[in-house]
């Protein structure tokens, strides 16, 4: 949860929406809820993860986009940030 609480930091810093999710829900379950909800990017963080210093990204309607590090999916996201402000 540190780890996550990290990410959600640098994400505010930059400008983005972001809501951590600490229920003990099922990944599945939340995914899905994500997804009804239609929130555009998902970012999860697991053991693997942290071991790693990255993200696994989901995307809504694409699914998932691979594992990256938090600057490389700002600069993904980058294009879709700029129209919605």
């Amino acid at each position: 949860m540190d780890y996550a609480k990290s990410v959600e930091k640098e994400l505010v810093n930059a400008g983005v929406r972001v809501e951590v999710d600490e229920s003990n829900e099922k990944l599945g379950y939340k995914i899905r809820q994500c997804e009804l909800q239609k929130v555009p990017y998902l970012l999860i963080v697991g053991e693997k993860e942290v071991a790693d210093g990255v993200v696994s990204v989901r995307r809504r309607k694409e699914g998932d986009k691979g594992s990256m590090k938090v600057a490389d999916f700002l600069k993904m996201t980058a294009e879709d940030r700029k129209v919605v402000r």
